[in-house]
């Protein structure tokens, strides 16, 4: 965590102390009890903060978090632009997931990609009574002949698919053999699995390793030419095309993206990930499952980085460059420092209005510890972080990091 220079480090503590307890005044006596758990103050040397992740919400009480399906379908599955996604059970899932994440793609929509399109099964009330999988073979088929030049699909259950025990892989078999060999991925992401959209992730991440990676041949030739230079971006969804921007980056210090898991991302991009040289991670708790599967099983390593700020964009290209030669840590320097003049300006132009404000984060993802440096590098002070669906570990490294 940020430190303002006129207090001390005591000083800090009590102040942020002071504030949850100004918080947990507005609540009821019950309640208050109940969110205590979720708030505390860091302290130097202790692996976190000691509060409670990744548990149920209250059922009546609103909350911010996402379901199983919203993980999946919404976040890892739905921007991978040639593949199908379909939206297998009642119609409302669908809707409510469709376009509302600004994930760009390069493609003809309705042709060669379909992420802004939403394909679903519209479950009625008989086919909660009979089952729905004679319907989702006619999906599939009307599928198929609608958009022949799709790469793959996709079958992202939502809840009553799990309730009824419809048998999707069985289906996806059955057609994939139908349509000679066509990729159909199954997901078990029915909404009411997990206790928010985090489950979602992992059920995405091992869709890939076993209806993906599994049906790979291991030591079938690359469908493109190697170089020690190969990477993949791993957990950056290019929502507003930041994906596009870390891209120049890594291109201009001489590496070669060959993948992007998953914003304006492919099906080859992704069968081509297990040949790279390193997977660079940008949502952790997204993705650290399949990342984590390809270093045991291909043996390639991955490391976390952040282009949240210039500091953090900095130190982010040293620490990838330092997995290659000394042509791309010179490549690394080269582009941090072409950048730096448009930087300066930038910091140059905000800073005087913003340095010494307070700023209190509760974001998803990988931002409630990623753009904290952005923030300190404007001269604004961090007093508290938190994640809307984070696990113990996420403030472990908030903790180890700040």
């Amino acid at each position: 965590m940020s430190l303002a220079t006129t207090q001390s480090i005591a000083d800090i503590r009590a102040r942020n102390k002071q504030l949850i307890e100004e918080v947990l005044k507005v609540y009821p006596e019950k309640t208050a009890k109940r969110r205590a758990k979720h708030l505390n103050v860091h302290q130097a040397g202790k692996s976190d903060c000691g509060v409670k992740s990744n548990i149920k919400s209250i059922p009546g009480v609103m909350t911010i978090r996402g379901c199983a399906y919203a993980g999946s379908k919404g976040v890892v599955w739905g921007p991978i632009k040639d593949m199908v996604h379909i939206s297998h059970g009642p119609v409302g899932c669908g809707q409510y997931s469709w376009g509302s994440r600004r994930n760009y793609y390069v493609g003809t929509t309705g042709i060669d990609s379909f992420v802004t399109l939403q394909f679903t099964s519209d479950f009625q009330e008989k086919d909660i009574v009979f089952g729905g999988d004679k319907k989702l073979v006619k999906v599939l088929d009307e599928i198929q002949e609608l958009f022949p030049l799709n790469n793959g699909i996709t079958i992202q259950s939502e809840c009553p698919i799990g309730l009824i025990g419809d048998d999707i892989e069985a289906v996806s078999r059955t057609k994939s053999k139908e349509y000679g060999g066509k990729t159909i991925v199954p997901v078990r992401c029915e909404g009411f699995r997990g206790v928010s959209q985090s489950l979602g992730h992992h059920i995405a991440n091992d869709a890939v390793r076993d209806w993906i990676f599994d049906k790979l041949e291991p030591d079938s030739a690359p469908k493109f030419e190697p170089t020690p230079y190969d990477v993949a971006i791993i957990g950056d969804y290019n929502i507003g095309g930041d994906a596009w921007s870390s891209r120049i980056l890594l291109e201009e210090m001489g590496l070669r993206v060959i993948a992007q898991w998953s914003g304006d991302g492919s099906l080859a991009e992704l069968e081509a990930t297990p040949k790279a040289k390193l997977n660079l991670l940008h949502c952790y708790r997204s993705m650290n499952y399949i990342s984590r599967h390809m270093e045991e099983k291909f043996g390639i390593p991955w490391c976390e980085y952040n282009f949240f700020g210039p500091s953090k964009i900095a130190e982010s290209l040293r620490k990838i460059a330092a997995y290659f030669d000394d042509k791309i840590k010179e490549g690394a320097e080269r582009v941090i420092e072409k950048y730096q003049p448009l930087v300066n300006a930038v910091v140059a132009k905000y800073r005087p209005r913003l340095e010494g404000r307070t700023v209190m984060l509760y974001v998803g993802g990988l931002r409630p510890r990623h753009v904290i440096g952005a923030y300190e590098d404007l001269g604004m002070e961090v007093v508290g972080t938190g994640y809307e669906f984070g696990h113990n570990d996420d403030y472990q490294r908030t903790a180890q990091n700040y």
